[in-house]
């Protein structure tokens, strides 16, 4: 198969380096394509690097697909991790029985998430809590609604994004949760997304570091008599790390679609571009420039370029970007007339799914459904 960083010349076939299916012609661009194989294989060796489906808690934000959770609940993986109540809603109406919000919930979210409670009665949710006074207010809830939820104290171990460290205050955070009625102590939540170390032995000295932090609090809580049941860390870079140690669920998401960004910065890890932006050239405005119809509104663009890589376009330099165009530059412009269609592999795939309302799915590399990106709002449920 191919790959993003391909050196092939322009001149081999653009379907067969964009990945692109047999009727991309009909397809309107700019449009997303899920390849449904390439995600079966990305599910499979993501289970296979646990060991075990019962050990994977795998964040939705990535793909948003309902059709995926069900997926995944077939091969055994019926616990989901979740950063919206969207998304929760949807992994338990999918099929999820054990669902994570793994975001702090905070303001009109508490309410909501009493709601789903009570309404996915056979579904066991959970969430974090960082702070005391969040803590509180969404124990003082859960009481009042006659509902007992499990709560993993989140904890920062580099991100500095949210969680608290794992010292005196979180070993206080966690025994005020113990003594909190509507409450129960789930255990502790761990995220080291900063780590994306391409050379493996660093990733792992660092992974290795950070947990032991968090070890280190478990064992002090254990010690005091607290429950600590479960520990959920990492993401995609560090997962297969994580799975080394049997009493922690590993919670992975762009490995499920995957993107140009990881498999640059990750390249021990196997997986395949199973989601592919289709483009077509509208415009070409010099002798060395294609404008394509792949703006800020189909890719997503909070990065430096490179936003995607294009497969049949090595050599390929982005000089323009807006709402709706991108223009490269390319001594091979002459040979991608206007009307020609070019397949893209995103930098970044998790936003990138955020921006589209819809999904074309391809089986035996054709597309032969259109699937909704459900979570892709911020409430389904009136």
């Amino acid at each position: 198969m191919s790959t993003a960083s391909s050196a092939t010349s322009p001149t081999v076939s653009w379907r067969e380096l964009s990945f692109l299916p047999v009727n991309a012609d009909e397809i309107p661009s700019p449009a997303l394509i899920v390849r449904w194989e390439a995600v079966e294989e990305n599910l499979r060796r993501m289970i296979e690097r646990v060991g075990s489906p019962a050990r994977l808690r795998p964040h939705l934000k990535t793909h948003k697909l309902p059709q995926i959770i069900a997926r995944l609940a077939e091969l055994g993986v019926t616990k989901a991790k979740t950063a919206t109540i969207a998304e929760a809603e949807m992994a338990a109406t999918a099929g999820a029985r054990d669902v994570l919000l793994a975001f702090p919930a905070i303001g009109p979210t508490v309410p909501r998430l009493v709601e789903l409670v009570r309404a996915f009665p056979a579904v066991q949710f959970s969430a974090l809590v960082d702070d005391p006074a969040a803590l509180d207010a969404l124990g003082a809830a859960f009481q009042r609604a006659g509902l007992e939820l499990p709560v993993f104290v989140d904890l920062d171990v580099g991100m500095h994004r949210t969680g608290i460290a794992p010292d005196d205050a979180a070993a206080a955070l966690y025994a005020r949760l113990e003594r909190t009625p509507g409450l129960r102590p789930a255990g502790l939540h761990a995220y080291d997304g900063h780590l994306s170390q391409s050379d493996l032995a660093e990733r792992t000295a660092a992974c290795d570091a950070g947990f032991a932090t968090v070890v280190a609090l478990r064992d002090r809580l254990r010690a005091a008599g607290l429950p600590v049941p479960v520990i959920v860390a990492g993401g995609t870079p560090t997962f297969p790390i994580h799975a080394r140690r049997s009493d922690v669920e590993c919670s992975p998401g762009t490995c499920v679609l995957w993107d140009a960004g990881y498999a640059r910065k990750v390249p021990d890890l196997d997986f395949v571009p199973a989601a592919i932006l289709l483009t077509r050239v509208i415009s070409r405005p010099g002798p060395n420039r294609l404008c394509l119809d792949l703006g800020h509104k189909a890719v997503a663009s909070e990065m430096p370029h490179p936003r995607a890589i294009f497969p049949a376009l090595p050599d390929a330099k982005p000089v323009v970007h807006s709402e709706e165009h991108l223009v490269l530059e390319t001594p091979h412009a002459a040979d991608f007339p206007v009307g020609t269609v070019l397949g893209a592999i995103p930098w970044h795939i998790c936003p990138t799914v955020a921006l589209q309302s819809f999904v074309h799915v391809s089986h035996a590399n054709r597309v032969d459904a259109v699937w909704p990106v459900v979570a892709r709002t911020r409430r389904l449920s009136a």
